[in-house]
């Protein structure tokens, strides 16, 4: 690294810090960081310590706070006014770090659900499903926020503002992907719906929690069409037929979402409940 005399030219500075001679040189032109010392010959010297004044401007710069405010943080080296920048700093980290979350958990719901492409059409296997987290609204509480002639683009708005008026008033994320829950019936296959989800990041404690346990389901997915009547058959046949114990209630979900279900042929959805009778292998 080159030096004279104990300081750091331009250049050797800043590699040190790891940035550019133009990054330094517009910082000296707007009185943000200039150099410590200009030598006979004109050429300009930092001190190594200016290693923390730099390190410290890349800190705020990348919290998003402005030049202007960086400098007068460091040139006014006043502590409470110090602390005040650090509070409101983290703040705004903070709320990044929540939207970062929200966006890893949504691409990752994507991606787990679209990793059934290989999966056959319309026929049952058996797989371990993890526990999941869901947001599920009552048939009957929905029922009551629309009008009984309501039509689906209308059920679908009363749902979608209910999901978010539950994810604000509560702080929980959702990814917006509907499903519904079918409650059993009596000859094995699902009955009535009783409420319709949509899965959150995690568990959370308030009324309209509810987790699907984890377990051995049996599942079955429904391809290129938007009816998935004959998918509920084939799965309730296929109980009917094999003897499989199951518990608990059916699920229905959508598996291409919002990015490819706008088009029929794409549309992707998943029937699935719990087996009381053991992992058996995928059929």
């Amino acid at each position: 690294m080159e030096r004279q005399k104990g300081w750091l030219t331009s250049g050797a500075f800043a590699a040190l810090c790891g940035t550019t001679k133009e990054t330094l040189r517009h910082y000296k032109d707007i009185g943000l960081l200039s150099p410590a010392y200009q030598g006979d010959n004109g050429y300009f010297y930092y001190d190594v310590e200016q290693f923390y004044d730099f390190y410290a401007i890349s800190i705020f710069r990348q919290t998003g706070t402005p030049l202007e405010e960086v400098r007068r943080c460091l040139q006014g080296q006043d502590a409470a006014q110090t602390l005040a920048l650090l509070q409101e700093q983290r703040c705004r980290l903070e709320a990044e770090r929540q939207k970062l979350a929200h966006m890893d958990f949504v691409l990752s719901s994507a991606l787990r659900n679209l990793e059934f492409g290989p999966v056959t059409d319309m026929v049952p296997q058996t797989a371990w499903f993890e526990a999941e987290h869901l947001l599920a609204l009552p048939a009957e509480e929905l029922e009551g926020l629309m009008a009984p002639t309501a039509s689906e683009n209308e059920m679908l708005i009363a749902v979608l503002e209910r999901c978010q008026e539950l994810c604000g008033r509560y702080g929980i994320q959702t990814d917006f992907q509907l499903g519904a829950i079918h409650q059993p019936e009596e000859q094995g296959g699902p009955g009535a719906i009783s409420h319709l989800y949509t899965r959150i990041k995690e568990k959370a404690d308030f009324p309209y929690y509810m987790e699907k346990p984890a377990g051995h389901y049996l599942y079955l997915c429904c391809r290129g069409r938007w009816d998935i009547s004959e998918g509920y058959a084939a799965l309730k046949r296929d109980i009917l037929e094999q003897g499989l114990k199951i518990t608990g209630n059916f699920y229905a979900c959508d598996l291409a979402g919002f990015i490819l279900n706008s088009v029929e042929k794409n549309a992707a959805s998943m029937i699935s409940v719990r087996r009381l009778d053991g992992p058996a292998a995928s059929r």
